[in-house]
């Protein structure tokens, strides 16, 4: 789950890293009082929309006066801010960030995120904030600074110092970004975060460093225990189609593709993809029903694939163990009834009560295009796609 900047912010002030001074507006009204609030003469308009790119997408802007304030969140508030991340349909915005201009003197990055290969974390740190850091990565590798932490017994100072030390800080800001590095492992393990990034931190003119922008993500899966944090969920933020999959319990990611795909089990999902691929098509999304999904979870499934326009065919891949074959072809019927298809079908079943399942989808009124393999049912659904 992502956080919006304001929402990062707060909690970084909760861990003692340094924040700029700022107001967060979500209506016009609130404009003056947040600008005089600030007691600044210029002010920084920031965009919250979970996407990156805001800046050359016109979503953070300067302000010089509170009417020029009030007209740049007359445009930015309720509109939807679309970037090279955003996708065609953009990100709705529902607050803005006023806050105070730093005096920047060095731009720094800084980011910890999850380590599957060493079972802990990773540490790193960069001389160039303010930029991609993957274009970093491949244009200036030697610019980039990592420690990988493998648990809780080394989170000791002399990492977090020999990170300053190769970012070329003076001694009093190797201390300052020490105290920085520790609460963003803390808050990261608190938290159960997945990402926490700060591009760019910067060295203020006064000699300090502050956190001029945040992002951060939460593992979904431990939302359990921390409900604080759980509601901060914006949920307009997110793809309609994840966020009812989710909701019903699915597994499910919209890809740019025009062929839906049903499978149960994410191995199966993902080669099933592949083969798409493989023979030339372009998969509509990941759909995992999942090994035990009941037929209410398959009628939701089915109609998530219907409500994308993108899609132009549906292969239905299930290998029937914990779910019967029979019980995903009574699930299609169902759905059938509730959704009008205009679309072709190929479907590909094995597995438990495989022959119940191809008579339940053979008597009913569907015309469906059947295949006894993988690759099968990858030519054909590519083909029909066409």
């Amino acid at each position: 789950m992502l956080l919006h900047e304001y929402q990062s912010k707060e909690l970084f002030r909760q861990y003692g890293i340094k924040v700029p001074l700022f107001k967060v507006v979500s209506d016009h009204a609130e404009v003056e009082s947040a600008w005089t609030s600030l007691n600044s003469s210029k002010v920084v308009i920031k965009a919250q929309a979970h996407t990156g790119g805001r800046g050359k997408a016109g979503g953070i802007q300067m302000s010089g006066s509170v009417q020029e304030a009030r007209e740049i969140s007359k445009k930015l508030l309720g509109s939807r801010l679309i970037t090279y991340q955003s996708g065609k349909d953009g990100k709705p915005i529902s607050k803005l960030i006023f806050e105070v201009p730093a005096q920047i003197q060095k731009e720094l990055y800084f980011a910890c995120m999850v380590n599957r290969q060493t079972y802990g974390y990773s540490l790193i740190a960069s001389t160039e904030g303010g930029v991609d850091i993957e274009e970093v990565s491949r244009k200036s590798p030697e610019k980039i600074k990592i420690e990988n932490i493998s648990g809780l017994c080394e989170f000791n100072d002399f990492r977090f110092r020999r990170l300053a030390k190769g970012l070329g800080l003076s001694t009093e800001l190797q201390k300052q970004f020490v105290q920085v590095a520790k609460g963003v492992l803390k808050m990261f393990t608190g938290l159960d975060c997945s990402l926490i990034e700060i591009n760019p931190l910067v060295v203020t003119e006064g000699g300090e460093l502050v956190a001029l922008d945040a992002k951060v993500s939460v593992d979904d899966r431990a939302l359990w225990r921390h409900s604080a944090i759980a509601e901060m969920r914006d949920k307009l933020q997110e793809d309609p189609l994840e966020l009812q999959a989710n909701e019903a319990g699915l597994n499910y990611v919209s890809l740019d593709g025009n062929i839906g795909c049903m499978v149960n089990g994410a191995g199966l999902a993902m080669a099933t993809m592949d083969i798409i691929k493989y023979y030339g098509g372009n998969p509509a999304n990941f759909l995992d029903v999942g090994g035990g999904a009941n037929k209410d979870q398959i009628v939701t499934a089915f109609k998530l694939l219907m409500a994308n326009k993108s899609v132009r065919a549906i292969l239905i891949n299930i290998f029937g163990g914990i779910l019967k074959c029979d019980v995903l072809a009574e699930g299609i019927v169902q759905a059938a009834k509730e959704v009008e298809i205009k679309i072709p079908i190929v479907v590909r079943l094995e597995g438990t009560n495989v022959q119940r399942g191809r008579e339940i989808l053979g008597s009913s009124t569907l015309k469906f295009v059947t295949a006894s393999s993988m690759a099968e049912a990858a030519k054909k659904v590519v083909e029909v796609a066409r």
